[in-house]
């Protein structure tokens, strides 16, 4: 275990290292006309700081509520530029302006994920609310029967269960995540692990293939997930165990190491917890979100298609 955490560390380092050289190389004089342009991209940077201080609420939203107000804005937004456009034609140039349905899609569309952008979402949000709108009006231009639209409420249902609540949605993780991981773990004794916010079950079956003889489990809100996990385990043979049901309702002191998956808005919560219940030792391993203020035992820095994995080992 000692080696596995000495050899990330190291790369921690040389990546530090890397970064800190490429901050030195920033840092050389200046060429000439190399002012001009700090200077026009400091006034970038001013304004679209101030633009989003203006934008972003003061108020703590939990995304799926800002995302609604974020439409809402931009269908305001769109009709009163309608209005304006349709009266400065009418009173200037004496006509009505015609314009097309798909027109306002598109300006609502362009609006809202101007709009997200400048309250601070998350980059994936921002390409949510440029297809909702388009993705709706193509909906309604196929004339797809109205049980195509229940169908599909129970779907999203079933997976995002309580997202708007536990403000965590469905994230799968990847094959190289869960080998890392793996490696993570300690080697010389059984352990017991859970993956709390256990998906599809891809990485719980994972380190039941590779660590036969330690006690795997994976627990899971959304039904339809934990549905499919627990199937697929069946078949598979595997000796992971799925359970329905909230992780706040375990006991952390029960589990060696504790894998989460979840958002930015639950890593407090989780904090909290593991750090009253769990035992001096074990390891509490989060992909891709930190911790506010509590800074890691390990980081493995990822790469543009895989996050980050932060480790924290309790004391």
């Amino acid at each position: 275990m000692q080696k596995v955490l000495n050899k990330y560390s190291l790369k921690y380092e040389v990546k530090s290292e890397l970064a800190q050289l490429r901050l030195e190389h920033k840092a050389q004089p200046l060429k000439q006309g190399d002012d001009k342009y700090l200077y026009k991209e400091s006034l970038l940077q001013t304004a679209k700081s101030k633009i989003r201080t203006l934008v972003r609420p003061n108020m703590r939203l939990v995304p799926a509520t800002l995302a609604v107000f974020i439409q809402c804005a931009a269908l305001l937004t769109v009709a009163a530029i309608v209005w304006a456009v349709n009266f400065a034609a009418a009173a200037y140039l004496g006509m009505n302006l015609n314009i097309t349905i798909f027109t306002l899609v598109l300006m609502q569309a362009l609006l809202a994920a101007t709009f997200s952008y400048l309250a601070g979402m998350a980059s994936w949000w921002r390409w949510i609310h440029l297809c909702f709108p388009l993705a709706a009006w193509m909906m309604l231009q196929w004339h797809i029967p109205s049980a195509v639209y229940l169908v599909g409420f129970m779907i999203s249902l079933s997976l995002f269960w309580t997202t708007f609540r536990t403000q965590v949605p469905f994230f799968p993780s990847r094959p190289v995540v869960w080998h890392q991981v793996a490696s993570l773990i300690p080697q010389d004794s059984p352990v017991r692990l859970i993956d709390i916010g256990s998906g599809l079950g891809d990485m719980s079956m994972y380190m039941a293939k590779t660590r036969p003889d330690s006690q795997i489990e994976g627990i899971e809100i959304a039904p339809l997930p934990w549905l499919i996990s627990f199937i697929r385990a069946k078949f598979r043979r595997s000796s992971a165990r799925f359970t329905l049901g909230n992780y706040q309702a375990l006991d952390f002191a029960n589990y060696d190491v504790i894998f989460a998956y979840l958002s930015p808005a639950a890593m407090r919560m989780l904090w909290n917890k593991a750090s009253k219940e769990m035992r001096p030792g074990s390891l509490l391993i989060s992909l891709e979100f930190e911790i506010p203020n509590v800074p890691e035992s390990i980081r493995i820095l990822g790469n543009k298609n895989t996050p980050d994995i932060y480790v924290w080992k309790i004391v």
